[in-house]
Protein backbone atom coordinates (compact mmCIF):
# COMPACT_ATOMS: atom_id res chain seq x y z
CA UNK A 1 0.00 0.00 0.00
CA UNK A 2 0.97 3.55 -0.60
CA UNK A 3 2.56 5.71 2.09
CA UNK A 4 1.83 8.96 -0.89
CA UNK A 5 -1.04 10.41 -2.72
CA UNK A 6 -0.76 9.84 -6.61
CA UNK A 7 -2.65 9.55 -9.31
CA UNK A 8 -2.59 7.30 -12.24
CA UNK A 9 -4.01 7.58 -15.46
CA UNK A 10 -4.66 4.39 -17.60
CA UNK A 11 -6.29 4.93 -20.30
CA UNK A 12 -8.06 7.80 -22.37
CA UNK A 13 -11.51 7.64 -24.70
CA UNK A 14 -12.03 11.03 -26.39
CA UNK A 15 -12.01 13.61 -23.37
CA UNK A 16 -12.91 10.91 -21.01
CA UNK A 17 -10.52 9.03 -18.65
CA UNK A 18 -9.96 6.10 -16.59
CA UNK A 19 -7.34 5.66 -13.81
CA UNK A 20 -6.77 5.14 -10.09
CA UNK A 21 -5.83 7.38 -7.31
CA UNK A 22 -3.73 6.37 -5.11
CA UNK A 23 -3.87 6.88 -0.88
CA UNK A 24 -1.91 5.23 2.36
CA UNK A 25 -5.82 3.84 2.70
CA UNK A 26 -6.60 2.68 -0.34
CA UNK A 27 -6.95 3.02 -4.70
CA UNK A 28 -10.28 5.04 -5.64
CA UNK A 29 -10.72 4.01 -9.04
CA UNK A 30 -12.21 6.54 -11.37
CA UNK A 31 -14.22 7.81 -12.22
CA UNK A 32 -15.39 7.69 -9.26
CA UNK A 33 -18.45 8.69 -7.19
CA UNK A 34 -18.50 9.33 -3.65
CA UNK A 35 -21.42 8.70 -1.57
CA UNK A 36 -22.23 11.27 0.78
CA UNK A 37 -21.94 10.81 4.50
CA UNK A 38 -22.72 14.53 5.84
CA UNK A 39 -22.87 13.84 9.34
CA UNK A 40 -20.38 10.89 9.66
CA UNK A 41 -22.57 8.73 8.45
CA UNK A 42 -24.44 7.55 4.99
CA UNK A 43 -27.77 7.94 5.94
CA UNK A 44 -29.99 4.41 6.14
CA UNK A 45 -26.35 2.71 5.68
CA UNK A 46 -24.30 1.15 7.62
CA UNK A 47 -20.21 1.72 6.18
CA UNK A 48 -19.85 -2.35 5.20
CA UNK A 49 -23.08 -1.81 3.44
CA UNK A 50 -21.67 0.96 1.55
CA UNK A 51 -18.48 -0.92 0.93
CA UNK A 52 -20.19 -3.65 -0.63
CA UNK A 53 -22.00 -1.65 -3.46
CA UNK A 54 -18.16 -0.95 -4.56
CA UNK A 55 -17.85 2.56 -3.20
CA UNK A 56 -13.62 3.51 -2.34
CA UNK A 57 -14.27 6.80 -0.77
CA UNK A 58 -17.12 8.90 0.94
CA UNK A 59 -17.96 12.65 1.13
CA UNK A 60 -17.68 14.23 4.63
CA UNK A 61 -19.14 17.45 5.69
CA UNK A 62 -16.97 20.13 7.32
CA UNK A 63 -19.48 22.18 7.93
CA UNK A 64 -22.01 19.68 9.58
CA UNK A 65 -19.34 18.35 11.25
CA UNK A 66 -17.41 21.48 13.17
CA UNK A 67 -20.82 22.28 14.85
CA UNK A 68 -22.29 18.82 15.87
CA UNK A 69 -20.29 17.01 17.58
CA UNK A 70 -17.46 19.43 16.41
CA UNK A 71 -14.15 18.44 14.88
CA UNK A 72 -12.07 18.42 17.92
CA UNK A 73 -14.43 16.31 19.41
CA UNK A 74 -13.66 13.84 16.67
CA UNK A 75 -9.65 14.21 17.01
CA UNK A 76 -10.11 13.14 20.65
CA UNK A 77 -11.87 9.84 19.45
CA UNK A 78 -9.66 8.87 16.84
CA UNK A 79 -10.12 11.20 13.68
CA UNK A 80 -13.22 10.63 11.55
CA UNK A 81 -12.06 7.16 10.18
CA UNK A 82 -12.51 5.70 13.33
CA UNK A 83 -14.90 7.47 14.32
CA UNK A 84 -17.51 6.14 11.89
CA UNK A 85 -15.63 3.23 11.53
CA UNK A 86 -14.99 3.46 7.39
CA UNK A 87 -11.30 2.88 6.76
CA UNK A 88 -11.44 3.56 3.59
CA UNK A 89 -10.45 6.92 1.88
CA UNK A 90 -12.41 10.40 2.95
CA UNK A 91 -12.70 13.47 1.36
CA UNK A 92 -13.98 16.72 3.17
CA UNK A 93 -15.24 19.35 1.74
CA UNK A 94 -14.78 22.90 3.14
CA UNK A 95 -17.95 23.72 4.33
CA UNK A 96 -17.91 27.08 1.89
CA UNK A 97 -20.62 25.72 -0.01
CA UNK A 98 -23.10 25.33 3.15
CA UNK A 99 -22.24 28.83 4.70
CA UNK A 100 -22.10 30.44 1.20
CA UNK A 101 -26.51 28.67 1.07
CA UNK A 102 -27.15 30.36 4.50
CA UNK A 103 -27.71 33.61 2.73
CA UNK A 104 -29.57 35.15 5.91
CA UNK A 105 -26.65 34.11 8.25
CA UNK A 106 -23.83 35.14 7.06
CA UNK A 107 -21.40 37.80 6.92
CA UNK A 108 -18.89 37.90 4.27
CA UNK A 109 -15.28 39.51 4.36
CA UNK A 110 -11.71 39.06 2.76
CA UNK A 111 -10.90 37.73 5.72
CA UNK A 112 -14.21 34.16 5.82
CA UNK A 113 -17.48 34.26 6.87
CA UNK A 114 -18.96 34.57 10.08
CA UNK A 115 -22.35 32.95 10.25
CA UNK A 116 -25.28 31.44 12.82
CA UNK A 117 -25.34 27.66 13.04
CA UNK A 118 -28.35 26.28 11.59
CA UNK A 119 -28.37 24.13 14.96
CA UNK A 120 -28.47 26.14 17.98
CA UNK A 121 -27.83 29.93 16.53
CA UNK A 122 -24.68 29.64 17.80
CA UNK A 123 -21.54 32.55 15.79
CA UNK A 124 -18.88 30.90 14.15
CA UNK A 125 -16.28 31.82 11.74
CA UNK A 126 -14.74 29.83 8.89
CA UNK A 127 -11.64 31.24 6.98
CA UNK A 128 -8.90 29.36 5.15
CA UNK A 129 -7.08 28.62 7.81
CA UNK A 130 -9.97 27.40 10.33
CA UNK A 131 -11.29 25.35 7.35
CA UNK A 132 -7.79 23.38 7.04
CA UNK A 133 -7.63 23.22 11.13
CA UNK A 134 -10.78 21.54 11.15
CA UNK A 135 -10.23 19.22 8.04
CA UNK A 136 -6.51 18.27 9.55
CA UNK A 137 -8.47 17.11 12.70
CA UNK A 138 -10.67 15.20 11.02
CA UNK A 139 -8.28 13.14 9.15
CA UNK A 140 -9.59 13.36 6.08
CA UNK A 141 -7.83 12.01 3.04
CA UNK A 142 -8.63 15.09 0.68
CA UNK A 143 -8.88 18.03 1.61
CA UNK A 144 -10.65 20.64 -0.24
CA UNK A 145 -9.79 24.65 -0.52
CA UNK A 146 -12.13 27.35 1.14
CA UNK A 147 -14.08 28.77 -1.73
CA UNK A 148 -17.11 30.89 -2.53
CA UNK A 149 -19.62 29.02 -4.57
CA UNK A 150 -22.15 32.35 -5.84
CA UNK A 151 -25.28 30.44 -7.11
CA UNK A 152 -26.48 30.90 -10.87
CA UNK A 153 -27.90 32.66 -12.54
CA UNK A 154 -25.03 35.91 -11.60
CA UNK A 155 -23.69 38.60 -13.44
CA UNK A 156 -19.95 37.88 -14.98
CA UNK A 157 -19.05 40.68 -12.54
CA UNK A 158 -20.28 39.26 -9.59
CA UNK A 159 -18.61 35.94 -10.50
CA UNK A 160 -15.42 37.23 -11.35
CA UNK A 161 -15.20 39.35 -7.86
CA UNK A 162 -16.03 35.79 -6.57
CA UNK A 163 -13.99 34.05 -8.41
CA UNK A 164 -10.83 36.24 -7.70
CA UNK A 165 -11.15 36.12 -3.67
CA UNK A 166 -11.59 31.85 -4.52
CA UNK A 167 -8.81 32.23 -5.80
CA UNK A 168 -6.82 34.49 -3.09
CA UNK A 169 -7.99 31.78 -0.55
CA UNK A 170 -7.03 29.07 -2.27
CA UNK A 171 -3.43 30.78 -2.15
CA UNK A 172 -4.50 31.03 1.90
CA UNK A 173 -5.66 27.20 1.84
CA UNK A 174 -2.54 26.17 0.29
CA UNK A 175 -0.32 27.95 2.79
CA UNK A 176 -1.84 26.59 5.76
CA UNK A 177 -2.90 23.29 4.77
CA UNK A 178 1.00 22.72 4.89
CA UNK A 179 3.28 19.58 4.03
CA UNK A 180 1.10 16.56 4.81
CA UNK A 181 2.83 13.36 3.25
CA UNK A 182 -0.31 11.17 2.28
CA UNK A 183 -2.97 13.89 2.77
CA UNK A 184 -3.89 15.83 -0.59
CA UNK A 185 -5.22 19.25 -0.91
CA UNK A 186 -7.72 20.14 -4.05
CA UNK A 187 -8.24 23.55 -5.37
CA UNK A 188 -11.34 24.61 -6.52
CA UNK A 189 -11.91 26.33 -10.21
CA UNK A 190 -14.85 28.80 -10.19
CA UNK A 191 -15.88 31.42 -12.50
CA UNK A 192 -19.39 30.29 -13.38
CA UNK A 193 -19.89 29.70 -16.86
CA UNK A 194 -17.95 32.43 -18.34
CA UNK A 195 -15.21 30.63 -20.74
CA UNK A 196 -12.33 33.66 -19.55
CA UNK A 197 -13.51 33.30 -16.23
CA UNK A 198 -12.85 29.60 -15.82
CA UNK A 199 -9.74 30.14 -17.60
CA UNK A 200 -8.26 32.68 -15.38
CA UNK A 201 -9.29 30.44 -12.40
CA UNK A 202 -7.65 27.55 -13.77
CA UNK A 203 -3.92 29.13 -14.52
CA UNK A 204 -4.25 30.84 -10.86
CA UNK A 205 -4.71 27.08 -9.17
CA UNK A 206 -1.89 25.82 -11.03
CA UNK A 207 0.10 28.42 -10.51
CA UNK A 208 -0.28 27.94 -6.96
CA UNK A 209 -0.22 24.10 -7.10
CA UNK A 210 -2.46 21.22 -5.68
CA UNK A 211 -2.29 17.78 -5.76
CA UNK A 212 -5.80 17.61 -7.52
CA UNK A 213 -8.84 20.30 -8.54
CA UNK A 214 -12.39 20.40 -8.32
CA UNK A 215 -14.70 22.23 -11.25
CA UNK A 216 -16.81 23.98 -8.46
CA UNK A 217 -19.56 26.59 -9.35
CA UNK A 218 -21.50 24.38 -11.41
CA UNK A 219 -25.25 22.17 -10.53
CA UNK A 220 -25.92 25.33 -8.76
CA UNK A 221 -29.02 26.07 -11.07
CA UNK A 222 -27.33 26.75 -14.27
CA UNK A 223 -29.34 23.76 -15.68
CA UNK A 224 -27.92 20.94 -17.89
CA UNK A 225 -27.08 21.90 -21.12
CA UNK A 226 -25.38 24.95 -19.54
CA UNK A 227 -23.48 22.59 -16.93
CA UNK A 228 -22.49 20.74 -20.01
CA UNK A 229 -21.57 23.13 -22.33
CA UNK A 230 -18.84 24.73 -19.31
CA UNK A 231 -17.72 21.49 -19.13
CA UNK A 232 -16.86 21.10 -22.84
CA UNK A 233 -13.70 23.24 -21.76
CA UNK A 234 -13.57 23.54 -18.35
CA UNK A 235 -11.84 20.33 -17.24
CA UNK A 236 -9.17 20.89 -20.29
CA UNK A 237 -7.53 23.98 -18.28
CA UNK A 238 -6.63 21.33 -15.14
CA UNK A 239 -3.36 19.48 -15.48
CA UNK A 240 -4.26 16.51 -17.56
CA UNK A 241 -1.73 14.53 -14.33
CA UNK A 242 -4.08 15.46 -11.86
CA UNK A 243 -7.61 14.15 -10.46
CA UNK A 244 -10.66 16.19 -11.63
CA UNK A 245 -13.58 16.84 -9.43
CA UNK A 246 -17.29 17.54 -10.21
CA UNK A 247 -18.74 19.04 -7.15
CA UNK A 248 -21.56 17.94 -6.42
CA UNK A 249 -23.20 15.95 -8.94
CA UNK A 250 -25.49 14.27 -9.81
CA UNK A 251 -28.16 12.52 -11.64
CA UNK A 252 -26.70 9.58 -13.48
CA UNK A 253 -27.32 11.80 -16.93
CA UNK A 254 -25.47 14.57 -15.52
CA UNK A 255 -22.83 11.67 -14.19
CA UNK A 256 -21.93 10.29 -17.70
CA UNK A 257 -22.02 13.19 -19.54
CA UNK A 258 -19.49 14.63 -17.07
CA UNK A 259 -17.79 11.48 -17.57
CA UNK A 260 -17.26 11.81 -21.22
CA UNK A 261 -15.92 15.17 -20.84
CA UNK A 262 -12.90 14.50 -18.39
CA UNK A 263 -14.15 14.64 -15.32
CA UNK A 264 -12.28 11.86 -12.83
CA UNK A 265 -14.53 12.29 -9.27
CA UNK A 266 -17.98 13.21 -8.45
CA UNK A 267 -20.69 13.19 -5.77
CA UNK A 268 -24.28 14.26 -4.70
CA UNK A 269 -26.59 13.32 -2.04
CA UNK A 270 -29.08 12.06 -4.39
CA UNK A 271 -28.97 8.23 -4.52
CA UNK A 272 -29.48 8.45 -0.68
CA UNK A 273 -31.73 11.01 -0.37
CA UNK A 274 -34.00 9.41 -3.19
CA UNK A 275 -33.96 6.22 -1.31
CA UNK A 276 -35.52 7.99 1.73
CA UNK A 277 -38.49 9.37 -0.31
CA UNK A 278 -39.44 6.36 -2.41
CA UNK A 279 -37.55 7.06 -5.47
CA UNK A 280 -35.21 4.35 -7.23
CA UNK A 281 -32.47 4.89 -9.66
CA UNK A 282 -32.71 1.67 -12.20
CA UNK A 283 -31.18 1.27 -15.88
CA UNK A 284 -34.60 2.12 -17.33
CA UNK A 285 -35.00 5.45 -15.35
CA UNK A 286 -36.35 6.32 -12.01
CA UNK A 287 -39.15 4.35 -10.55
CA UNK A 288 -41.86 6.14 -7.94
CA UNK A 289 -42.10 2.69 -5.55
CA UNK A 290 -45.01 4.96 -3.53
CA UNK A 291 -47.27 4.65 -6.89
CA UNK A 292 -50.47 1.85 -6.47
CA UNK A 293 -49.06 0.38 -9.98
CA UNK A 294 -46.50 -1.54 -7.71
CA UNK A 295 -48.60 -3.08 -4.60
CA UNK A 296 -49.44 -6.28 -6.54
CA UNK A 297 -46.09 -6.27 -8.31
CA UNK A 298 -44.23 -9.79 -7.39
CA UNK A 299 -41.07 -8.59 -9.43
CA UNK A 300 -37.73 -7.01 -8.42
CA UNK A 301 -37.14 -3.40 -9.17
CA UNK A 302 -34.55 -4.34 -11.29
CA UNK A 303 -33.90 -7.95 -12.27
CA UNK A 304 -30.56 -8.11 -13.58
CA UNK A 305 -29.77 -5.88 -9.91
CA UNK A 306 -28.03 -7.91 -7.56
CA UNK A 307 -28.29 -5.57 -4.74
CA UNK A 308 -30.43 -6.75 -1.53
CA UNK A 309 -33.83 -5.31 -2.46
CA UNK A 310 -33.99 -6.61 -5.82
CA UNK A 311 -32.21 -10.38 -5.28
CA UNK A 312 -34.76 -10.39 -2.04
CA UNK A 313 -37.77 -8.36 -2.42
CA UNK A 314 -40.56 -7.25 -4.66
CA UNK A 315 -41.92 -4.24 -5.76
CA UNK A 316 -44.61 -4.97 -3.92
CA UNK A 317 -42.80 -5.48 -0.75
CA UNK A 318 -40.77 -2.30 -1.17
CA UNK A 319 -43.82 -0.35 -2.08
CA UNK A 320 -45.33 -1.81 0.84
CA UNK A 321 -42.45 -0.96 3.56
CA UNK A 322 -42.42 2.58 2.28
CA UNK A 323 -46.22 3.29 2.90
CA UNK A 324 -45.95 1.37 6.25
CA UNK A 325 -43.28 4.13 7.28
CA UNK A 326 -40.34 1.59 7.99
CA UNK A 327 -37.27 1.94 8.62
CA UNK A 328 -36.07 -1.18 5.93
CA UNK A 329 -37.30 1.31 3.47
CA UNK A 330 -35.11 3.63 3.57
CA UNK A 331 -32.53 0.86 3.95
CA UNK A 332 -33.05 -0.87 0.76
CA UNK A 333 -33.90 1.92 -1.55
CA UNK A 334 -31.08 3.54 -0.27
CA UNK A 335 -29.00 0.31 -0.88
CA UNK A 336 -30.31 -0.33 -4.56
CA UNK A 337 -29.35 3.60 -5.75
CA UNK A 338 -26.08 3.44 -4.40
CA UNK A 339 -25.50 -0.27 -5.98
CA UNK A 340 -26.70 1.30 -9.19
CA UNK A 341 -24.55 4.52 -9.44
CA UNK A 342 -21.19 2.40 -8.30
CA UNK A 343 -22.63 -0.31 -11.20
CA UNK A 344 -22.89 2.66 -13.52
CA UNK A 345 -18.89 3.67 -12.80
CA UNK A 346 -17.80 0.36 -13.28
CA UNK A 347 -19.67 -0.06 -16.48
CA UNK A 348 -18.23 3.66 -17.68
CA UNK A 349 -14.20 2.55 -16.73
CA UNK A 350 -14.65 -0.54 -18.31
CA UNK A 351 -16.30 0.85 -21.32
CA UNK A 352 -13.16 3.71 -21.28
CA UNK A 353 -10.47 1.19 -20.97
CA UNK A 354 -12.10 -0.73 -23.55
CA UNK A 355 -12.38 1.95 -26.07
CA UNK A 356 -15.94 1.86 -26.18
CA UNK A 357 -17.44 4.97 -24.22
CA UNK A 358 -19.70 6.06 -27.27
CA UNK A 359 -21.57 1.90 -27.55
CA UNK A 360 -21.94 2.88 -23.84
CA UNK A 361 -22.84 5.66 -23.66
CA UNK A 362 -25.88 4.96 -26.33
CA UNK A 363 -27.22 1.98 -24.79
CA UNK A 364 -27.31 3.87 -21.40
CA UNK A 365 -29.64 6.29 -23.17
CA UNK A 366 -31.55 4.45 -25.45
CA UNK A 367 -32.62 1.79 -22.59
CA UNK A 368 -33.51 4.99 -20.25
CA UNK A 369 -35.93 5.84 -23.16
CA UNK A 370 -38.12 2.75 -23.27
CA UNK A 371 -39.11 3.99 -19.21
CA UNK A 372 -39.85 1.62 -16.87
CA UNK A 373 -41.19 -1.98 -17.14
CA UNK A 374 -44.91 -2.47 -18.38
CA UNK A 375 -47.11 -2.98 -15.23
CA UNK A 376 -48.81 -5.89 -14.94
Amino acid sequence: MTETFSFTLNATDGAARTGVIHTPRGDIRTPAFMPVGTAATVKAMMPDSVAATGADILLGNTYHLMLRPTAERIAHLGGLHRFMNWNKPILTDSGGFQVMSLSDLRKMSEEGVTFASHVDGSRHFLSPERSMEIQRLLGSDIVMAFDECPALPATDEAVARSMRMSMRWAQRSRDAFGDRPGHALFGIMQGGTNRELREESAEALRQIGFDGYAVGGLAVGEGQELMFSTLDYAPGFLPEDKPRYLMGVGKPDDIVGAVERGIDMMDCVLPSRSGRTGQAWTRRGQVNIKNARHMDDPRPLDEHCSCPACRNYSRAYLHHVFKAQEILSAMLLTWHNLHYYQELMQGLRDAIAAGRLNEFVAQFHALRAEGDIEPL
